[in-house]
């Protein structure tokens, strides 16, 4: 886009609407963070009005450029510009600043607010997601940008903090941006030596130039007022499409503030009424009416957005006849930007499934074939862990520099930053799947968390999934993972028990578009289970089902997810025939509490006496077990030891579960 230069008068004036835009934002609403967009206002505005590419109109224009708030505590910043750049966000909108059910919640919300691109707030996430919005445009343009016709031109733009820099994701993520070569990433860095505590000289002292280039990228160091210079660093970022770019902007917290600028107080606290009137006068503002935009300055930001209608409409139609040349590319864009999966996935895979005994990640491995041929959106990697998770696609090459074209990726040990990179990848039309070991969930949580708080989805599959992983010990071994992932709202946690139920839980995954789905496999090898007559595919949708049914329908219920499915079928064979039991698998107890009351009632009648089996810790076990019910699990760390051993010590044997639930049965029949 060319760039367009207005009068400096009417600049400042914009500059000065943006500014107090968010200073009256946060004053009427006596809660928020005034000190950055006051400081960056000048910057956003050269960046908003003379290089990002947007649309209004059609916030979800493919071709747009993206903007990564990633300081989100500076979200009045970005909601000025979205009003002011015209999209459907009202003033109104911005004087019910963090009000419940206003579009301006205290931290952006993809989703929420038109123009949004994602949802940050814990530091430097949004620094991760921009890098995956990265990456995944330059996979986009690897699979699609031809000489006729090129649809993939967008690139990624961000304001980062100081705490965003700090956070270790960041660092993951912008080694990894380096490595990637991403040319299509620009960050402006709001310098402000300034945190909740004081000054930055607290605990923040490094070089950030050099630690940056060491990572690969290019940086520049620049005024956050010097308008002209700013617009100069930008454009040469633009044109460095070989390495990342970060533009350090030394900035002033809470700018204009005559007693409050470069303050701790300027970051998380309303300026006061008196501190507001001072910075007005001082910046030659009105001190009334407060939500002041003049004319002058809504007319230079429609100008801004009449210069870019060219561009769209050019877009428009050159993207309309590039579909009538190339019939197979754009049935293959819509497949992968609308992430299409086949009506029958869970049939095909389910019938692809392997046969036989095996660990649950060898049979996700096996599955993830078939999956990765019939979904062209799926992609993945793991942090330095394929070897064992069995999560790379066959004959497709490793996503890097010179082969943005692959599906394969090679995080290395970075489970924070895989995380932030798979939702920015989300965000961007592709269905992302990251692999670690169970336990490094710890070190990916945050990222789980907000891709289940935006309805992205991921597929997170992490192996190794209990104490039975043996020798490697407590350190590795999960206990509490799976009962706190499924505590995360909108998080389908799956721990499948064989071939076809690995199969059915990657369906689901697949097939889901509202939120994150958490494959938990197993290291240890599995017996096939042996499914009643009744069994359709159709049943893993429902969460649980029942494996062994009993003539008697009051017959004890034994419930159980993963590799302890067999072990329950064990059992109750053991306590057969003298006492009744059935046997429920419930890969994912959260789904099957979704369900309708017929088929809970149909897997776990009312009144009846039942046990859940897991070999983790108990909590949240009780829902389905009910008040009268036993919770067989470990709450406790485990130990280093083989399999067979800790089986053996722990109690998840079938000999030892059959005692354990008699002993239950006969206390509670003593009562």
């Amino acid at each position: 886009m060319e760039l367009t230069r207005d009068d400096p008068r009417l600049e400042q004036l914009a500059v000065n609407t943006i500014r107090f835009l968010a200073v009256d934002a946060v004053e009427q609403a006596k809660s928020g963070h005034p000190g950055m967009p006051m400081g960056m206002a000048d910057a956003a505005f050269v960046l908003w009005t003379r290089f990002l590419r947007y649309r209004p109109d059609d916030p979800a224009w493919p071709d747009r450029d993206r903007f990564v708030l990633s300081a989100g505590h500076g979200s009045m910043l970005l909601y000025a510009l979205l009003h002011l750049a015209g999209f459907d966000l009202p003033l109104e909108e911005l004087k019910r600043f963090r009000q419940l059910g206003s579009r301006t919640p205290g931290h952006p919300e993809r989703g929420h607010t038109p123009g949004v691109e994602t949802t940050t707030g814990p530091l430097g996430q949004g620094f991760g997601n921009g890098v995956g919005m990265a990456v995944a445009q330059r996979m986009l343009a690897a699979r699609f940008n031809g000489d006729d016709f090129s649809p993939v031109n967008w690139r990624v733009f961000g304001i980062v903090s100081d705490g965003d820099l700090m956070e270790g994701v960041a660092s993951e993520a912008a080694s990894l941006a380096g490595h990637w070569g991403l040319g299509n990433l620009v960050y402006l860095y709001d310098d402000n030596h300034i945190t909740i505590e004081g000054s930055t000289d607290l605990a923040f002292t490094e070089d950030v130039t050099k630690r940056f280039e060491a990572y690969g990228w290019h940086v520049e160091k620049v005024s956050a007022y010097h308008r002209a210079a700013l617009e100069q660093a930008i454009a040469r970022a633009v044109a460095e499409t070989e390495r990342p770019s970060l533009i350090v902007t030394r900035s002033h917290i809470g700018f204009g503030a005559p007693d409050k600028q470069d303050t701790r107080e300027a970051h998380g606290e309303p300026l006061g009424a008196a501190e507001v009137a001072a910075a007005k006068r001082a910046l030659g503002w009105p001190e009334a009416p407060p939500f002041l935009v003049p004319d002058e300055v809504r007319a230079l930001f429609a100008r801004c957005a009449e210069s870019r209608a060219g561009e769209y409409e050019a877009w428009q139609s050159g993207i309309k006849q590039w579909r009538s040349r190339q019939p197979e590319q754009a049935a293959l864009w819509d497949d992968l930007l609308s992430k299409r999966v086949p009506a029958d996935l869970l049939e095909r895979l389910v019938s692809a499934a392997p046969a036989g005994a095996g660990a649950t990640r060898a049979h996700g491995g096996a599955v993830l074939q078939q999956a990765a041929a019939l979904v062209p959106a799926l992609a993945g990697g793991s942090a330095d862990l394929e070897p064992s998770t069995k999560t790379a696609i066959k004959g497709w090459v490793s996503v890097a520099k010179a082969s943005f074209g692959g599906r394969n990726f090679h995080f290395g040990i970075r489970e924070h930053g895989m995380g932030a990179i798979l939702n920015g990848m989300a965000l961007s039309g592709f269905i992302p799947y990251g692999a670690s070991f169970l336990v490094f969930s710890d070190y990916a949580r945050p990222a789980i968390r907000l891709s289940a708080l935006m309805g992205q989805q991921v597929v997170w599959v992490f192996t190794h999934d209990s104490v039975f992983l043996g020798e490697d010990g407590p350190t590795h071994q999960p206990v509490e993972h799976l009962a706190a992932l499924r505590a995360i709202p909108n998080l389908r946690v799956m721990r499948p028990a064989d071939g076809i139920e690995t199969a059915g839980a990657w369906a689901l995954a697949l097939e889901r578009k509202d939120g994150p789905t958490l494959l938990a496999l197993t290291r240890q090898s599995l017996p096939a289970l042996e499914r009643p007559a009744s069994f359709r595919a159709e049943h893993l949708r429902r969460g649980g089902y029942v494996l062994r049914e009993s003539e008697t329908r009051d017959a004890l219920t034994l419930i159980a997810t993963g590799s302890e499915v067999a072990l329950a079928l064990e059992a109750a064979k053991l306590l057969a025939p003298g006492l009744p039991c059935r046997v429920v698998s419930m890969p994912c107890p959260q789904l099957f509490l979704e369900q309708d009351a017929a088929w809970r009632d149909a897997v776990l009648p009312p009144g009846g006496r039942r046990v859940t089996l897991e070999a983790g810790v108990t909590d949240g076990w009780h829902r389905l077990a009910g008040e009268r019910g036993l919770s067989i699990g470990l709450d406790r760390f485990g130990a280093s030891a083989p399999l067979a051993q800790l089986q053996e010590h722990f109690g998840f044997t079938p000999g030892a579960v059959a005692e354990r639930v008699r002993a239950w049965l006969e206390e509670t029949t003593a009562r």
